[in-house]
């Protein structure tokens, strides 16, 4: 789009530039009188007219342009909200799972509540006849294992790529999260994810990748 406005604006200013001499041509024509007013003859030349139609055809080519990127631009935004509708229903299974554990969890408590409540009260009653017995009476009881939430299903997402998008980093994927950016200007690669480098976080000085580090290292020796 940048090239297209550019050619256009110097096709344009050629264009003008043209018209006005051509108009400063046919003024001094008909005040010499070497020219007479004839409506049908007094036009442009055939090269502003192509000039004209060139401008025309360049327009054409950047609504054209316009118009498939935003083609463009709204397949993605519909993809994009197709995704945010499944990680909302993902979202409500998750929700509603743990809803049934915690009710599968409260449910195994009170039965478990229950008959200790009455082993308590039956061995307070007893009076055990032996030794053994009394030992027998106050260790009855085991603890309940309760039940523990499974964990959440895993998010599996396969978001289609571009196959125009431009790739970078060793990893040769496109774009995403934290990216940081060599300063070598001869970099082949220039961008790079921050967990491909093992950059925690972004640096605040100057940073070279790891291929153009020695390279750097043997610019400061020399």
């Amino acid at each position: 789009m940048r090239e297209l406005d550019k050619s256009l604006q110097g096709v344009q200013l050629e264009n003008e530039q043209r018209c006005q001499q051509e108009i400063e041509d046919i003024k001094h024509g008909l005040e010499s009188g070497s020219i007479t007013y004839d409506p049908a003859k007094l036009k442009f030349s055939e090269e502003a007219i192509e000039e004209q139609k060139h401008c025309v055809r360049i327009a054409d080519e950047k609504v054209a342009l316009a118009t498939q990127t935003y083609d463009l631009v709204d397949a993605h935004i519909q993809q994009l909200d197709q995704f945010l509708r499944k990680l909302e229903e993902i979202r409500q299974e998750k929700e509603a799972a743990a809803a049934v554990a915690a009710g599968t969890v409260a449910a195994a408590s009170a039965a478990v509540a229950t008959p200790a409540a009455s082993a308590g009260v039956s061995t307070a009653d007893a009076t055990p006849k032996t030794g053994r017995a009394g030992e027998r009476g106050r260790g009855g009881r085991k603890k309940a294992k309760v039940p523990t939430e499974p964990p959440p299903p895993a998010i599996d997402l396969e978001l289609p790529v571009d196959p125009n998008e431009p790739t970078y980093c060793f990893c040769n994927q496109v774009s995403y999260g934290e990216m940081v950016a060599c300063d070598n200007p001869n970099c082949k690669i220039e961008w790079y994810h921050i967990g491909c480098v093992g950059v925690k976080e972004l640096p605040k000085g100057k940073w070279y990748c790891p291929s153009c580090v020695g390279f750097q290292k043997k610019r400061k020796g020399k």
